[in-house]
């Protein structure tokens, strides 16, 4: 299946009344998403969802790609929000950094685990892929320059793959956690559980 075009929305909301539109619009989109999936929800399914007429809802979403395009730029940019360092992180003990990323990277997830799912896959569908492909990036360029500024306190390691091995790693786990278990994406022990496996595996005492 060849991915997509961006879809656009039609008009951005101005006022207080059509922003509370969109955002109805969008959390319906969600429910139908969650309850139908991609194939089986429509634009009907959608308004009447939100309590609106189709013709309120191609007022700002011409398709139901770009329903789902917008939800997928409003999903990332919660959980992006999720994966910054502070600002003195250069000060800080690397243990404590591990754990301040592992932690962003289980909450990211934790925002609706399901509907997280259900919006990655339509990601090439809709025209996002490259949202996912720029977030990757983003986080390879913050581990990379943690590590890279903290050479002296782990073990010799090939930079570039340390930095795969290990955003790998604990994003596989909370991919998995996130379909099978989300509860455990806010249970400590399993937050303690990734800072170990990150710090042993670059050789620094957890505590």
């Amino acid at each position: 299946m060849a991915p997509k075009t961006r879809p656009v929305e039609r008009k951005a909301p101005r006022q207080d009344r059509s922003r509370a539109t969109v955002e109805a619009i969008l959390e319906a989109t969600a429910r139908v998403l969650l309850r139908d999936g991609y194939d089986r929800a429509s634009t009907n399914r959608i308004a009447k969802a939100a309590g609106v007429s189709v013709g309120s809802l191609y007022q700002y979403f011409p398709s139901k790609e770009a329903l789902t395009g917008a939800l997928i730029d409003r999903h990332q940019a919660e959980t992006e929000a999720l994966l910054t360092l502070p600002d003195d992180a250069h000060r800080r003990p690397l243990p404590e950094i591990a754990r301040h990323l592992v932690r962003g990277m289980l909450r990211a997830h934790a925002v609706h685990p399901r509907l997280h799912q259900v919006l990655m896959d339509q990601m090439p569908r809709v025209g996002r892929q490259d949202r996912a492909r720029d977030l990757g990036v983003r986080a390879s360029q913050l581990v990379r320059g943690i590590l890279e500024t903290r050479k002296a306190e782990i073990r010799a390691v090939d930079l570039e793959l340390a930095t795969f091995v290990i955003i790998s790693s604990v994003e596989a786990v909370t991919h998995e956690a996130g379909i099978e278990r989300p509860e455990s994406l806010r249970d400590p022990r399993l937050e303690d559980e990734l800072v170990e496996l990150v710090l042993r595996y670059l050789g620094v005492a957890a505590r």
